[in-house]
């Protein structure tokens, strides 16, 4: 070893040391950029040591010597010549020794300090690993990396700020107290819910679009022993086919291209420790059915692209506007999830059915419309809410706000009057009904010899709202399912099922 630091031992260079393949000028170059880092990092450094294929201390260079009184050496010789291990606490030289691999930064604690080292593997013209190179490039990192590790905080301090905002995002927003009703129907779904909360059996809410079910399925986590953990929510009709698979069991890193090299959560394991919604569940694939079925029977998950299983504990909640028996008799809904998943069904009656709460219904909405949109609470006369009252819903609770807020928009005034409240209605298609037209609209007991099955009956009066509602959106499907508050997807099962659409065409 020359006085200078530099190494003139026979066979030790690192990986940037003499290749015959290159030309001689190339090959000096090389050799050349080798001594300068070499001679760089001894001079920069806080300290080098090399250890040799055995593991001992064979040199160390003076910037090092200052540290081997704090590791409790008086004398070099009592320190070099000796196995790293013994003399340096807590090393890492002899991992590199054996897997030949550099640890190019890593924080080592020992008597002297705490040090950001680096350390390298010297290897031989065979490539055999003869030796390590250890360097010391800071000492006192608490001072020379303060900037490195504010930066760092300020991250983790960002991401438990958005972890938190993502919690109280999965966080319900809504209770039983939400369910605005006095009547008797809505009491008793209130009294079923309450009850279904204070289980771990899945829950399944059956009625149309637009009467709560998702609030109740917030309500129900809310009152339930999972009430701290996530709720987290799947909407079938909103997803494509082909994505909720992964939606629902999350991607492993690189599973396919394109994919997150970080991996992805799916629902399921977002939903670990609480409650999972599945939305429309009528509108699951087949495919999909398979696998959620396993899931909730396995209590494990598979994601795509990987192997291993991953366990997961959710309670399940899930709602539909669709007839899920008939579905199971057409084949079109797998019996087996039906029954997994019909445990506790809870049916959640349309408006129509709860006239008594027509009135709190607007009265509550109209509160909550004004406080979104910064202005004045409406405020309907009687006749305006026996205007309303009077009216059919086929969308439920969605379409009597959404008449609502047209009535908002629309009036220079809060103060609205029966007249406004008709122009709305007839200009949404709604058949606008006079408070007298729900007693008229009772029918009146048949002769015994006009009855026929109910079923029969049943399916004419759908058949002739069906043809009214084409009729008047000109054949537009899309327009007449939202028109009878069904889904597009209900309306076409519909339409198949009674032949021709010509059929609907002679009735109007």
């Amino acid at each position: 070893m020359a006085a200078d630091g530099r190494i003139h031992h026979r066979g030790y260079h690192s990986e940037m040391t003499r290749d015959d393949r290159l030309p001689r000028d190339a090959q000096s170059i090389l050799e050349l950029a080798a001594r300068s880092m070499f001679e760089l990092f001894a001079n920069a450094s806080e300290g080098m040591m090399l250890v040799d294929r055995d593991g001992r201390v064979v040199w160390i260079n003076d910037q090092y010597r200052r540290f081997l009184p704090a590791l409790g050496f008086e004398r070099e010789e009592d320190f070099v010549g000796h196995p790293v291990s013994r003399v340096v606490q807590n090393t890492q030289m002899h991992q590199v020794l054996a897997t030949g691999k550099p640890i190019l930064i890593d924080l080592l604690t020992n008597r002297a300090g705490t040090f950001v080292v680096s350390r390298i593997p010297l290897r031989d013209d065979a490539g055999e690993v003869i030796g390590v190179l250890g360097i010391v490039l800071f000492d006192h990192p608490e001072t020379t990396l303060q900037p490195l590790i504010s930066k760092f905080a300020r991250l983790e301090q960002d991401l438990s700020e958005a972890r938190r905002e993502l919690a109280s995002q999965r966080r319900t927003k809504y209770t039983f107290a939400s369910f605005v009703g006095s009547s008797a129907a809505a009491l008793e779904v209130k009294r079923q819910a309450r009850r279904a909360a204070q289980s771990a059996s899945p829950v399944l809410l059956l009625g149309e679009t637009g009467t709560g079910k998702e609030l109740l399925a917030h309500a129900i986590h809310a009152a339930s022993p999972r009430a701290g953990r996530p709720f987290v929510s799947v909407n079938m009709a909103a997803v494509p086919d082909t994505l909720l698979e992964a939606e629902f069991f999350g991607v492993a890193p690189g599973a396919y291209t394109g994919a997150d090299k970080k991996g992805r959560d799916g629902k399921f394991k977002l939903a670990d420790g609480g409650t999972l919604f599945l939305d429309e569940l009528g509108d699951m694939p087949m495919s999909v059915q398979v696998k959620l079925l396993r899931a909730l029977q396995e209590g494990e998950i598979e994601p795509l692209g990987s192997n291993k299983l991953v366990s997961f504990d959710v309670r399940v909640v899930a709602a539909t506007s669709r007839d899920l028996q008939q579905m199971v008799r057409e084949g079109s809904f797998r019996e087996d999830l039906y029954y997994r998943l019909n445990v506790l069904p809870i049916r959640v009656p349309p408006l129509r059915e709860r006239q008594d709460d027509i009135t709190l219904l607007i009265e509550a909405l109209c509160e909550d419309i004004a406080a979104r949109g910064g202005g004045a609470q409406l405020e309907l006369t009687a006749d305006a809410q026996a205007l309303l009252g009077a009216q059919p819903w086929r969308g439920n609770i969605r379409e009597l706000r959404n008449v609502l807020e047209q009535l908002a928009l629309r009036s220079d005034t809060h103060h609205i009057e029966a007249a406004q409240v008709d122009a709305v209605l007839r200009e949404a298609g709604l058949p606008a009904l006079a408070p007298t037209a729900v007693a008229r609209s009772v029918p009146r007991p048949l002769p015994a010899g006009d009855l026929r099955p109910l079923p029969e009956q049943i399916a004419e009066l759908e058949q002739r709202a069906i043809g009214l509602a084409l009729a008047q959106t000109g054949g537009n499907r899309t327009a007449a399912a939202r028109l009878l508050g069904i889904s597009r997807a209900s309306l076409y099962d519909r339409l198949a099922g009674q032949g021709d659409l010509s059929e609907f065409q002679t009735i109007v």
